[in-house]
């Protein structure tokens, strides 16, 4: 017999196996996708409606959690950030529950660490540790609450594209009605920018949000900042970007980090709104949150003000992204570093 798998990166189709497999009625693999992804159970013990016999036979070809909770932290705004490790407890990742008047999003990792190496995000200090599979994915949305999620980002730790088969996987489950059910236009993959794996996802048949994180408006400023932004000019990320909306008819929304004194002038401003006019899209800009350790300021509100009205002149649609969490480090990566110090 093969090793138990993960409950939460079945389909139908591998539970129908199972099932079969087992002896059980066809209908049974109806009944356990009910109680995975609507009643949220622990264990196969919880489900009462299926027989003993059945349930210890499943027990031995299925498990429900891969993580432990490290830690919680509360924001006096509302916003829950989860530390987690996984299996022998020496990878930790985090996931982030947002809530809003109308919304609760859930910020997912797809990796532990980071291999993009940002010089301004804490994700990445010490490297790449090891993709997250299908089901650690998806069990980040059950231990921020599922039942109350209704978007899902995946700005969390890692760069979700360079776990393209995982991430999309994960995404198929997030969005089946027998899964967590969520609409495409409620799912956001966000990326430094992969041109092959940008086009790659534009054939993907479930059209989530695209977010590309710029972050600088001209490549010499962005490659001091992203490491990564050797491999891959502005402009071929643009075009990159350019084909998939014209395969989605989806907006791209470009993140725009502003680091105070760094790419929030006003000709950075300018330079910026170029940019987007090559391109269908929307700006979020973003007050960074410091890190302990890292030379990078926040922008006085002001400032971010000026840079938005700059965009605005451009013709630019762009919005200032509320800071949610700064009491609790909220910003990636933080609270794993913060544990991992305290190790």
């Amino acid at each position: 017999m093969t090793s138990p798998v993960h409950a939460l990166e079945l389909f139908p189709r591998d539970l129908e196996a199972i099932v079969a497999e087992i002896g059980m009625p066809s209908y049974a693999c109806e009944q356990i996708l009910h109680w995975i992804y609507e009643k949220n159970v622990d264990s196969v013990d919880e489900m009462t409606n299926i027989r003993k016999e059945y349930r210890e036979a499943l027990k031995e070809r299925i498990f429900f959690r891969r993580s432990t909770v490290v830690t919680t932290k509360n924001a006096t705004d509302g916003t829950v950030k989860k530390l987690l490790a996984w299996d022998d407890g020496k990878k930790l990742t985090e996931c982030v529950m947002i809530p809003t008047k109308t919304r609760k999003t859930a910020c997912v990792s797809s990796q532990v660490g980071c291999p993009v190496g940002c010089t301004f995000c804490a994700s990445g200090l010490d490297g790449l540790a090891g993709n997250l599979d299908v089901g650690q994915i998806v069990e980040q949305i059950v231990q921020l609450g599922r039942e109350s999620i209704s978007n899902v980002v995946f700005m969390g730790m890692g760069e979700p594209l360079s776990n393209y088969d995982s991430v999309t996987r994960a995404i198929r489950i997030l969005n089946a009605p027998w899964g967590i059910g969520l609409g495409a236009r409620k799912i956001t993959v966000s990326t430094v920018g992969l041109p092959v794996a940008i086009e790659r996802l534009s054939s993907f048949d479930i059209p989530v949000t695209l977010a590309l994180s710029l972050h600088a408006p001209n490549d010499e400023l962005r490659r001091q900042l992203i490491p990564w932004a050797k491999f891959a000019s502005i402009e071929d990320i643009l075009k990159a970007c350019s084909k998939y909306f014209d395969a989605t008819g989806r907006e791209i929304t470009l993140e725009y980090l502003l680091l105070g004194g760094i790419n929030d002038r006003s000709a950075q401003a300018k330079e910026l709104a170029d940019l987007c006019k090559t391109l269908r899209c929307n700006v979020n800009l973003i007050r960074y949150n410091e890190v302990d350790g890292l030379e990078f300021k926040r922008p006085k509100q002001e400032q971010v003000r000026r840079f938005q009205e700059m965009l605005t002149k451009g013709g630019v649609n762009s919005h200032i992204r509320a800071s949610r969490g700064r009491d609790i480090a909220a910003a990636c990566g933080q609270l794993r570093r913060e544990q991992q110090i305290t190790f």
